[in-house]
């Protein structure tokens, strides 16, 4: 049987205790996530992207498994967790630079060779980080979000993480983004090549963006996904209420809005020194 039998054929039983065999699919499992061998998405030939069910099955499947354990370092930093989910194990051959300061990935997770981790910053369980990408100080990378080549997370950025339902789409950021601080992004959205967000801009599925250059407005589809164009620019901004009190009151909605799209002089602006990788 594949890997992904194997598991399917795991997540199917129910009101049994786990064996040691099953425990060690699971171990396989979670190495393939490690190496990047299987990932919660992907994209096809024809640019779209597509959740692999089986694999976020395969997440939920080891917290069923797992067992609450002490995953304490010491006496002062206690840490209980399912057995199944520790820590994941980085060596300096993985060439995974990890500053000091209290950052944490978890096991089941791939982190490139050339990601920088500037602490605190944490990656959960079934993310997925590609080469030469920063993930600034206290910024989170969710469960099952896949990441880019090249792409900056600035501090305090969050990458909602999608593990349920296992049919949506967890967060993609593709190749070359750069994410102000503070920014966020959730539900399943998809922020295309070499767009950037200022700082402070949020995307969310249920969140209308609106394009002053190409005079459109982008909303989540039937999937509830959210797609940010190829090179947009977005800054965080407002839309007026209509109604008597809205207007009366002067009230307004955060609205993200896309003001031009990326030009030699942005790509000046945002270039990334490769001497701090």
């Amino acid at each position: 049987m594949s890997l992904r039998e194997q598991i399917e054929a795991l997540d199917a039983t129910r009101n049994r205790a786990f064996n040691e065999a099953d425990r060690a699919v699971f171990a396989e499992f979670r190495t393939a996530l490690n190496r990047g061998a299987v990932r919660a998405a992907e994209r096809a030939l024809d640019g779209e992207w597509r959740v692999n069910a089986w694999v976020k099955r395969g997440i939920l499947l080891g917290f069923r498994m797992g067992v609450l354990t002490d995953m304490s370092v010491d006496p002062t930093l206690r840490f209980f967790d399912k057995d199944t989910f520790p820590v994941r194990p980085t060596t300096l051959g993985d060439r995974v630079r990890i500053v000091p300061g209290g950052s944490s990935i978890r096991d089941g997770s791939y982190v490139a060779p050339g990601v920088v981790c500037m602490p605190p910053m944490y990656v959960n369980v079934g993310a997925y980080v590609d080469e030469g990408t920063m993930i600034d100080s206290h910024a989170l990378v969710g469960s099952c979000a896949q990441i880019g080549k090249r792409v900056h997370l600035s501090a305090a950025v969050q990458i909602g993480g999608v593990l349920e339902p296992v049919g949506a789409l967890p967060v993609v950021i593709e190749d070359d983004v750069v994410l102000g601080g503070g920014c966020g992004v959730y539900e399943g959205t998809i922020v295309r090549a070499r767009a950037a967000l200022a700082p402070g801009t949020v995307l969310t599925g249920s969140t209308p963006v609106f394009d002053v250059v190409r005079s459109a407005i982008y909303r989540a589809g039937p999937e509830g996904v959210l797609e940010i164009p190829t090179g947009a620019v977005v800054v965080p901004g407002a839309r007026v209420l209509q109604g008597r009190a809205a207007v009366e009151w002067g009230l307004s909605l955060y609205a993200p809005v896309i003001v031009k799209y990326r030009d030699d002089k942005t790509d000046r602006a945002l270039r990334l020194e490769a001497d701090l990788r």
